[in-house]
């Protein structure tokens, strides 16, 4: 397996390139550039001063040029400054931005995973059942509504009945969560009043990802007990609950090892809508903001990390499979 994962490491590099090359080239290649932020709405600036800011930045360049450039310092950790905030776009981030997306996003995919696994074997096991019927009709509509549709709903319905929930939500500040208590309150009233702007975004996140691994924890299930070691259990006199637990699930778990290893960079590109809807201030909203405001150097490391998770737990999720299942061996 050393070997195995020794490899795939190795074909990250090359990956990795083609993406940033990709991102470069698309965030280059769209309408306005940095410059263009900073003079705007100054009447008192000149062609030649544009055309100097311009060169200074090296926006005169070819975006190819400027990508070489850019990957040369990317290599020893130097990935520019924020435009918007004149700190290094890697310590913004990290400092600032990536603490909030962790703090929606790990809950999200924890409870959503506990919750999704015994509504899908229960669905599995009540097949055609009325329960069965309505969890299917709440996948369903789950998966089909739009992010920022369900967003606004819960948070006009939430800010009419209970409003207590919402407040603050849009007025939390680029750099952090806001709050109504002072530190000096202590940290559990700081906790408790920060589950305030946490819940509703937490809530929208993990509607799809409980429907998603609902639907494939059922079908998985259906699928192991119709095979013949579990046919072979119950001719044995087993108690069916022991046949679930002991033999059945075991086997559909296995599948679910991937759906939560891609899940996971799929939750943090997918809170940028939820980010933006709620003003969490978030890795999500960060590259939103970052596009609006041509703030090249926080997009780039904001796509790069969402890159660099997708092919790390790709690997990670490859390597799980050979620990769950004992019939996959990498050698």
């Amino acid at each position: 397996m050393g070997t195995y994962a020794l490899r795939r490491v190795i074909q990250m590099i090359p990956l990795l390139l083609v993406i940033s090359l990709v991102i470069f080239g698309l965030t280059a290649l769209q309408p306005g550039d940095p410059v263009d932020q900073l003079v705007f709405g100054n009447s008192n600036i000149t062609p030649e001063d544009i055309a100097r800011l311009r060169a200074a930045y090296g926006l005169d360049q070819p975006w190819i040029t400027r990508y070489f450039f850019w990957l040369q310092q990317a290599v020893t950790g130097n990935f520019g400054y924020s435009q918007d905030f004149g700190i290094p776009a890697l310590e913004y981030i990290f400092q600032n931005r990536l603490p909030n997306t962790l703090l929606l996003t790990v809950p999200a995919l924890v409870i959503s995973t506990l919750i999704a696994v015994p509504l899908g074997i229960f669905s599995a096991v009540r097949q055609y059942s009325v329960l069965d019927y309505l969890l299917t009709f709440f996948a369903f509509v789950a998966v089909s509504a739009p992010v920022f549709w369900v967003g606004a709903l819960a948070l006009y319905f939430f800010a009419i009945y209970l409003p207590q929930l919402t407040g603050g939500l849009l007025s939390l500040p680029p750099g952090g969560l806001g709050g109504d208590v002072p530190p000096e309150a202590g940290w559990l009233a700081v906790t408790l009043d920060k589950l305030k702007y946490l819940l509703l975004p937490l809530m929208i996140l993990m509607l799809r990802e409980i429907a998603v691994t609902m639907r494939f924890m059922r079908a998985n299930m259906l699928e192991t007990l119709t095979q013949d070691y579990v046919r072979t259990a119950r001719a044995k006199g087993l108690a069916d609950r022991r046949v679930l637990y002991k033999h059945a699930l075991r086997n559909a778990v296995t599948p679910i090892v991937t759906i939560m290893g891609l899940s996971i960079p799929g939750l943090f590109g997918g809170a940028v809508i939820t980010e933006t809807v709620f003003s969490w201030p978030g890795m999500g909203k960060a590259i939103l903001d970052a596009l609006v405001t041509k703030d090249f150097n926080v997009v780039m490391v904001c796509l790069m990390m969402l890159a660099l998770l997708t092919v790390v737990f790709q690997l990670l999720t490859d390597l799980a499979y050979a620990l769950v299942d004992p019939r996959i061996r990498y050698s």
